[in-house]
């Protein structure tokens, strides 16, 4: 890929490319699952077509079926350091959500969008003017906060 950025986990063992031209626009969710995940605040992460993220490495699967059965979550870690690096979902097929502080540059990242509010912990402020939304906003309005372009 000429037009790639990277990234990997902790140790090093994971590592990918994804074919983008520069850093993306990056969302951060507040729900619960994330923060159970992150054992932060929140997740911060990017979408990207699954065939643009090539991985180097072996991670770790770990396959997370919702109650009602509508979708798996398939998430892939370092099976060493135990990063979180990116996962995918039956509901969205061919996407994946990458872990976006596991990439080289993620000091130089600017969250767009705040998903999940109703989650939020105290003392996180969110910027005025950045969109937001209490739960999963409505698709349509996600990509357009997400891409820069009007919904």
């Amino acid at each position: 890929m000429s037009d790639a950025i990277e990234g990997g986990c902790r140790c090093g063992r994971v590592r990918y490319r994804a074919a983008l031209a520069g850093l993306p626009r990056v969302y951060a969710c507040h729900c619960r699952d994330c923060q159970t995940w992150t054992g932060s605040a929140f997740s911060v992460q990017f979408i990207l077509p699954e065939d643009q993220l090539e991985v180097a490495g072996e991670p770790a699967l770990f396959e997370l079926t919702s109650p009602g059965g509508e979708r798996t979550s398939r998430q892939r870690a370092c099976p060493v350091c135990f990063t979180r690096v990116y996962n995918t979902n039956t509901r969205r097929p061919g996407t994946a959500v990458v872990r976006a502080g596991t990439l080289d540059r993620s000091d130089e990242l600017t969250i767009v969008v705040h998903i999940w509010t109703k989650r939020k912990m105290d003392g996180i402020t969110i910027p005025a003017g950045v969109p937001a939304w209490e739960e999963g906003p409505p698709a349509a309005d996600f990509v357009a906060a997400l891409t820069g372009s009007a919904p």
